[in-house]
């Protein structure tokens, strides 16, 4: 049956703030109490203020918290929830989650999708498959089978229906950026690209588990891969299956927009041109990271967990964006 992600919403918000007016009633009870029996009552406080109810509130936006809850570490906002679904999606796209159990699923080192499998109460019937490969590609476009955008909106059909996929979109963009430019599409392409993995370092006290693969500033590559799954081979594959075939694909678009060039004049012209420093400078930046992936894939690189994200990080440092 289709879902709205805005229905799932309210109704999460109305329960987390119910919890959150209960536990403030329960400790100014306790302090009432309290008073009376030290026959304290008109001398210590017994209202319990915002700040300091140490349960989560959820407002739809930054601009409704009031100046009461400055301070208080568990106010969230539609967008941290949403962020909240997507880092979710995110991991069942990795198979670190499932919509089909409860809990971890993939969380030991090298797992693959053939543990994933074998935690399923039904194999053959599973509702969002990981990826084979654990990586994520993060683009301009949907270039690849493991386009994450394009992953998002398959998951989002896998739990909500593909009736609701158009306004469950336009819902997750609206709360990402209520006055983004672009369609849902491009918003939520624009989060993974520049804002994701900001989010989940936040998330994870600069400790991701989700690594970001970035070629540079312009963008011209990035994937997502999970370290759990990590395998000495990952670098080889992102470069065979991932950096060449973009490395190709750039080409291919500088041949068509110079065709295209030596037939036009006027605005499209100066658009072509626009577009064609933009692709020039991708592919640059791309062959400079084609380099860089090549080193690493060469050394083979293993790694163990029980290092920790601290340790492990550095070892690929050129290939992976700066934790902040």
């Amino acid at each position: 049956m289709a879902t709205l992600i805005r229905d799932k919403y309210e109704a999460h918000k109305a329960e987390v703030n119910a919890r959150f007016d209960q536990l403030r009633a329960n400790e100014e009870e306790l302090n009432r109490i309290f008073a009376e029996i030290y026959d304290m009552v008109g001398e210590v406080p017994i209202a319990v203020e915002d700040k300091y109810v140490s349960v989560a509130r959820i407002f739809d936006t930054a601009d409704e918290i009031p100046a009461s809850f400055k301070g208080n570490n568990y106010v969230r906002t539609r967008r941290d929830e949403i962020v909240s679904l997507i880092s979710y999606a995110v991991g069942c796209m990795f198979g670190r989650y499932s919509l089909d159990v409860d809990g971890l699923v993939l969380a030991d080192q090298g797992d693959t999708v053939r543990e994933y499998l074998a935690r399923m109460p039904d194999p053959e019937h599973v509702r969002f498959m990981p990826v084979a490969d654990n990586v994520l590609a993060i683009t301009d476009g949907a270039y690849f089978d493991n386009d994450v955008c394009a992953l998002f909106e398959r998951f989002l059909v896998a739990a909500y229906g593909a009736e609701t996929l158009e306004e469950n979109l336009r819902y997750v963009a609206d709360a990402l950026s209520p006055a983004g430019k672009g369609t849902p599409r491009d918003i939520v392409r624009a989060y993974f690209q520049k804002e994701f993995f900001a989010d989940h370092c936040r998330t994870y006290k600069k400790r991701p588990i989700y690594w970001l693969l970035d070629a540079g500033r312009k963008g011209s590559f990035r994937a997502l891969v999970y370290l759990h799954r990590y395998r000495p081979d990952l670098m080889a594959r992102i470069r065979t299956d991932y950096v060449l075939p973009l490395q190709q694909r750039y080409a291919s678009m500088l041949d068509t927009v110079q065709t295209e060039l030596d037939a036009v004049e006027g605005r499209r012209r100066a658009a072509l041109v626009k577009e064609q420093k933009r692709i020039t400078d991708q592919a640059a930046e791309l062959a400079r990271y084609e380099e860089q992936i090549h080193r690493l894939a060469d050394q083979m690189i293993a790694i163990d967990l029980d290092d920790g994200v601290k340790t492990n990080y550095p070892k690929f440092a050129d290939a992976l964006a700066k934790i902040k």
